[in-house]
């Protein structure tokens, strides 16, 4: 019984928790005008470039993965998002930055789908945004920071992924601009997190 009683008490507060930031980030979104489950049901207007970038970068990490949760995830983003397999969009490394005319092309790109969609747009939960952060957020200093290592993060890994131990020579051997675009995003995660991820 006290067992039963000692796991129990702290799933239960979890949930109370979890409900109570589910409530207050919905009526967030509401009081900015934002529909509460459909947050880009009117363009991706109240998203900052940084969260783009990341949850794009998400979707090519879930896009990789065979197993069925990633598949509907991955899904969901490009429901949701306007993603698409095709797009001029790469990690691994990085071919776009925040506050760029690439960046801004690609917002065009997804936010004219959203609009083919019309109505038929997914509900977004708790649940998804614990897992990708897929409500609009106020991009304060730190969160932007954190965006951005969390992206480039993503990218370093997919570099090692693809190329092994030596990912910048790997990546410089199959073109010099790959080679230059993988040393530019160990080089800014390094500076923006001070623990390098890889050393030449």
């Amino acid at each position: 019984m006290a067992g039963l009683l000692a796991g129990g008490i702290p799933f239960s507060l979890n949930r109370v928790r979890t409900l109570r930031r589910q409530k207050a980030l919905r009526r967030r979104l509401t009081e900015s005008g934002e529909d509460p489950r459909r947050p880009t049901a009117g363009g991706l207007g109240a998203y900052y470039d940084a969260q783009l970038v990341l949850l794009r970068s998400e979707y090519e990490v879930l896009r990789q993965r065979k197993d069925r949760g990633s598949r509907r995830d991955a899904g969901l983003l490009e429901d949701a998002f306007g993603f698409r397999p095709e797009d001029p969009f790469e990690t691994g490394p990085l071919n776009v930055a925040p506050d760029t005319a690439g960046l801004r092309s690609l917002r065009r790109r997804w936010e004219e789908r959203l609009r083919e969609r019309g109505e038929e747009m997914p509900g977004l939960g708790l649940k998804q945004d614990l897992a990708y952060r897929v409500f609009p957020r106020e991009m304060t200093v730190p969160l932007e920071l954190a965006t951005r290592g969390a992206y480039l993060s993503i990218s370093c890994e997919l570099l090692y992924g693809r190329y092994g131990r030596k990912p910048v020579e790997g990546a410089r051997r199959e073109s010099g601009e790959l080679g230059r675009r993988a040393e530019r995003d160990f080089r800014e995660y390094g500076a923006l997190t001070g623990t390098p991820r890889y050393r030449s």
